[in-house]
């Protein structure tokens, strides 16, 4: 099978893998936030939030780094898999086995307190399964990650349904959590011995060498972390958990849609990284170019059609005490759209190991982005938190552009983004009249089909696209 197909049946495979886990996940959250209402689902917000702060630190980009290591031509796999899980290993016990005693440090309720100390097992598990996820990149072998993302979402839901039922309370969700992440660990875990057999293995040479290529990838991702995940910190600080509820909802959706970049991504980055390895820059850039070109045609009709249907939307997802929610998704609908550019742009910096060049640029977001935080939040709350938002996301779009243009003379190319702003054009129209008529259910999937037909018309897509796409020529 050609790379191109390949790659174009794992995306598919992962594509339909991401559609079944984000229906489980989406009926997940909607029972979650009607039975936890707004202050509970502040207080899960919350304990996500302040893990998460702790599990990126434990990653110090080992993540991103495992894909591009055992990319390289004549890389010893077993090798670097086993080191590099054995220092994630070694890092996740350290970050994620502070976070019980920090978040005592906190003048959070009592219940989010140890709704951290449970929750630190999912992370640990989660960060583990990272690196293995890496491999499965590399070798497009996405079938074993998709299967166990479905199941271990099953669990999560029916965990949230018996909780629910039973009246068992938020810390019974939190329980849930960790063993829907143990279970898709294990599942990795057992799949990964199929190709190598992972032990425990420490040979300081490549320790050395992990740590010299992830370590400006470790600090990209602390200032990230700062302009990513400070917003929800802050709030859950100076605002209400109500407030935070309202918030959480909307990011809720955003991770949700989030999630296709960062997995398109992730399988476009060996094939970026071998094409520079060999330098074959034209590959490079003919790569990166279409890749550019889905994010295009994806970003643009859910940027426009969130800003029509983000309050019935927010509704049938958490319910009605969640309405005002809509509000804060039309503005962080906003940095979804650049989340997609970005994330493919930052994977293409790590492709060509120019991840030290990018380190100014995270850090300068990372402090404007903070000072606005704290600026507009104490004022303007969620909303002053969801436009900061927007700003860091759009600047690191920007700064990753630049760099890939310095170095691989990349010339992007737009005439696919306008195609896709017609298309959109012509679904928003649509979808505008359609509100008030017909069932948001019915309408979502009508627009989405207007668009691509419009796309198709304007040749935004042609026909030897479709083609690529279900063949191997």
């Amino acid at each position: 099978m050609k790379l191109s197909a390949r790659v174009a049946y794992n995306t598919l495979i992962q594509i339909i893998g991401k559609i079944v886990s984000t229906i489980l996940g989406l009926i997940a959250i909607a029972i979650m936030a009607r039975y936890l209402r707004e202050a509970g689902f502040g207080q899960y917000t919350t304990i996500i939030t302040f893990l998460s702060f702790f599990g990126i630190m434990a990653d110090f980009g080992l993540t991103l780094i495992t894909s591009r290591m055992i990319s390289q031509p004549q890389a010893d796999q077993a090798t670097l898999l086993n080191n590099l899980f054995s220092l994630r290993l070694i890092s996740a016990v350290i970050f994620l086995g502070l976070t019980p005693l920090i978040v005592f440090f906190f003048p959070y309720e009592p219940i989010i307190k140890i709704g951290v100390a449970i929750t630190s097992l999912s992370f640990f598990f989660i960060a583990l399964n990272q690196i293995l996820v890496g491999f499965f990149q590399k070798n497009l072998t996405m079938t074993v990650v998709s299967a166990a993302e479905v199941i271990s979402r099953t669990i999560l839901l029916g965990g949230i349904i018996l909780t629910a039922w039973l009246n068992l309370g938020l810390l019974t969700i939190m329980v849930a959590t960790v063993l829907s992440s143990a279970v898709s660990f294990i599942m990795h875990y057992w799949f990964a011995r199929r190709f190598i057999k992972i032990k425990w293995q420490i040979d300081l040479t490549v320790w050395r060498e992990i740590i010299k290529k992830s370590w400006p990838l470790g600090l990209t991702i602390a200032f990230n972390l700062i302009y990513l995940r400070a917003d929800i910190l802050i709030l859950s600080l100076l605002k209400s958990q109500n407030e935070v509820g309202l918030y959480g909802a909307a990011y809720k959706i955003i991770d949700v849609l989030t999630s296709l970049p960062f997995m398109f991504a992730g399988l476009i980055l060996p094939i970026l990284s071998l094409a520079y390895a060999s330098s074959d820059t034209k590959q490079f850039n003919k790569v990166l170019q279409k890749s550019l070109d889905v994010m295009f045609l994806l970003a643009i009709p859910l940027i426009i059609g969130a800003e029509l249907v983000a309050k019935p939307l927010i509704i049938m997802v958490a319910g009605n005490n969640f309405a005002a929610a809509g509000g804060i998704l039309k503005i962080l609908i906003l940095a979804v759209g650049f989340i997609f550019i970005g994330c493919l742009l930052a994977h293409a910096v790590i492709a060509l190991d120019k991840q030290k060049k990018v380190i100014g640029a995270y850090l300068f977001t990372a402090l404007t982005a903070l000072a606005g935080y704290l600026i507009f939040i104490p004022s303007y709350s969620y909303y002053g938190a969801a436009w900061v938002t927007v700003y860091s996301e759009l600047a690191i779009a920007v700064f990753s552009l630049y760099i890939v243009m310095r170095y691989s003379q990349f010339k992007l190319n737009l005439n696919i983004l306008f195609k896709s702003i017609l298309a959109s054009g012509v679904m928003a129209f649509f979808t505008y009249l359609s509100l008030n008529r017909l069932n948001l259910l019915l309408i979502i999937p009508l627009a989405c089909l207007i668009y691509f037909v419009c796309l198709y018309l304007f040749k935004g897509i042609s026909r030897a696209d479709l083609k690529n796409l279900i063949t191997n020529e």
